[in-house]
């Protein structure tokens, strides 16, 4: 059934099959299951999901598999940092009951042809920059969902727009998962933490937080009353002073429909969500607004 065991005793699950005889096994003794879908290259923020998968379920998977439908011809699909010992020691301490580690065959083999796309949420922000990158995470989202069947599914709220995107495909295909986002986790000095953090090199290091702190600015600014559009052009000017080579955006959002707001209402939920891109890496930040 392509299982294969580290000597810690984690069980590593190779194919769909062999995922869904483990995920029989616990259904028929009454366990409830989470799943952590990640791309590996594991770190705090990633045991944040763990821990609040173990907290609301009996058995937890984590799934390991770099998706190359949602890299770009001009991205890092091959340079994506990949361990997956250290990753399945990552589990192993933090009690996950099983890794989902399928290859690229397992998961899109010969004659592959289905591709699911979510509608109004993937055309701005981060699909405006990154074409057809929600169109593979939707896709492979779809079917971690129908391959595991899990009860919950956890997300970091970092990817703010992946995570509403995911919310609507699980809704509108009545997949039946409880989608559970976890408050992105940071370093001292504000970074968010990500894999791609490290691709930063020492002085891009120091200058990363710059990010975080110019959403911060903008938000109390937005909340205090500024105009929108003027606290986000503010924002987008703090990050390159700083030292960051571009900004992609720096907009905020409702927080349902992820459209622009021009005024900022107090009692509907709003978010500032940016990209910008610092020697290697493109980070990610979102904050929200509140009133």
């Amino acid at each position: 059934m392509a299982f294969a065991a580290r000597s810690g005793g984690l069980a590593t699950a190779r194919s769909v099959a062999a995922l869904r005889v483990r995920v029989g096994d616990w259904r028929a003794d009454g366990h409830t299951v989470a799943l952590v879908p990640t791309m590996g290259a594991l770190h705090r923020g990633h045991g944040a999901l763990i821990e609040a998968a173990r907290r609301i379920a009996d058995r937890v998977i984590v799934s390991l598999f770099v998706n190359p439908t949602q890299f770009g011809p001009s991205e890092d699909f091959q340079a994506y940092p990949r361990d997956e010992g250290r990753d399945a020691a990552f589990c192993d301490d933090l009690g996950v009951d099983l890794l989902f580690a399928p290859t690229v065959t397992e998961m899109y083999p010969a004659g592959f042809a289905t591709s699911i796309r979510v509608a109004g949420l993937t055309e701005g922000q981060c699909g405006a920059f990154r074409p057809g990158h929600f169109d593979g995470v939707a896709t492979v989202v779809a079917k971690l969902f129908t391959q595991a069947r899990p009860d919950s599914a956890l997300f970091g709220e970092k990817d703010f727009q992946q995570l509403a995107v995911i919310r609507r495909l699980n809704r509108d295909l009545d997949l039946g998962v409880n989608v559970v986002g976890v408050p992105t986790v940071r370093e001292a000095d504000g970074l968010a933490l990500s894999s791609r953090n490290a691709y930063l090199s020492a002085d891009e290091r120091r200058i990363a937080p710059a990010l975080y702190r110019s959403l911060q600015d903008a938000a109390r600014a937005i909340a205090g009353g500024a105009r929108v559009p003027a606290a986000c052009a503010e924002a987008r000017e703090q990050v390159l002073k700083a030292g960051f080579a571009s900004v992609d955006y720096v907009e905020c959002v409702d927080v349902d429909s992820l459209k622009p707001l021009v005024e900022f209402e107090p009692a509907r939920p709003a978010r500032i969500l940016a990209a910008a891109r610092l020697g290697r890496a493109r980070l990610i930040d979102n904050l929200a607004v509140i009133g």
